[in-house]
């Protein structure tokens, strides 16, 4: 295994199952008798320069789990790449804690992150991808189907950082996957072509598309997320004009495979990309997919610290 989890990029489809499996082990550990404390005198420093619910909680409940500890260091406490450096933050952090997770705007801060540490870095979220979220994306979709191989995922909205790792992960294990993004709102051409380069090794199919109603077809997993992401608050009405047709409801929910699960990583502006009923209806997978980001986290944290 890689040193640090940057990106699901990084990792082969044979590592990313091992690391799927290894949380569905840790979860049903947790669930049958608590988990083994064999993170035991390991500490994690969490640095935030985004805010987060799911990620914080689910890092320190992970550690505590696991019988470590977790470090909560704000934005105003380090002032990462402006008060002081991110080359000895790194290095000061690697004498006093044993891993590093960071949740930044930049993608380029997690990367010198990892290049000056020598303890495991972990990417909590960034605006390049987002990978703790498809690990845990891909765990509840293995939960529900049995297999990830030729299930057909198809994400409805921004071509973001959750979109990106999503695919991605797609491609890397065999499932299918298409996007509907408004004209101008798509993936990078450098991140599709690194996801092509991953489906043909795989056998996965990436479809791109502008039209929700057609990429929706066939679909076994619906994929929505907010339209507007932290950083981008200024187009906020320009993006509520554009995205409305790309809105996941019930009656684009109806064009799907029957038995099509809904996702959406949160926080959801609900009545925009995903509505009441839907979010809350009987295909709705969202908590279960966010309580499992505490167990797709355990098993990269155990993964990172542990030689066995």
């Amino acid at each position: 295994m890689r040193k640090d989890f940057l990106a699901i990029a990084d990792y082969s489809g044979e590592q990313i199952t091992e690391m799927l499996n290894l949380a569905i082990q840790l979860k049903k550990e947790f669930l049958s008798q608590g988990n083994k404390p064999i993170l035991e005198g390991k500490v994690l420093a969490m640095l935030f320069n985004k805010p987060s619910l799911r990620t914080r909680i689910s890092f320190d409940m992970a550690m505590r789990h696991l019988g470590g500890d977790a470090l909560f260091i704000s934005p105003d406490e380090i002032g990462l790449g402006k008060r002081e450096s991110i080359a000895d933050v790194a290095r000061v952090l690697s004498g006093y804690v044993q891993v590093i997770m960071a949740r930044v705007f930049n993608h380029k801060h997690i990367i010198e992150l990892a290049k000056w540490a020598n303890i495991p870095v972990i990417n909590g979220l960034s605006d390049y991808n987002h990978p703790c979220q498809a690990m845990a994306d891909l765990l509840t979709i293995f939960e529900h189907f049995g297999k990830l191989k030729n299930i057909n995922i198809t994400y409805v909205g921004d071509g973001n950082n959750v979109a990106l790792s999503l695919m991605h992960a797609a491609a890397k294990v065999g499932a299918h996957f298409s996007i509907a993004s408004p004209k101008g709102y798509d993936l990078s051409e450098k991140a599709i072509d690194i996801g092509t380069s991953f489906a043909r090794k795989s056998g996965s199919r990436l479809q791109f598309l502008q039209n929700p109603h057609e990429a929706i077809k066939d679909a076994d997993v619906i994929y929505t997320d907010t339209w507007t992401s932290m950083g981008q608050e200024q187009e906020a009405k320009k993006r509520e004009d554009i995205f409305p047709p790309f809105q996941v409801n019930s009656k684009l929910l109806k064009e799907a495979n029957q038995g099509a699960i809904v996702m959406h990583c949160l926080p959801a502006h609900r009545g925009q990309e995903i509505t009441d009923e839907v979010a809350d209806g009987p295909q709705s997978k969202i908590f279960q997919q966010a309580h499992n980001r505490l167990h797709a986290q355990k098993a990269i944290l155990v993964q990172l610290l542990t030689k066995d």
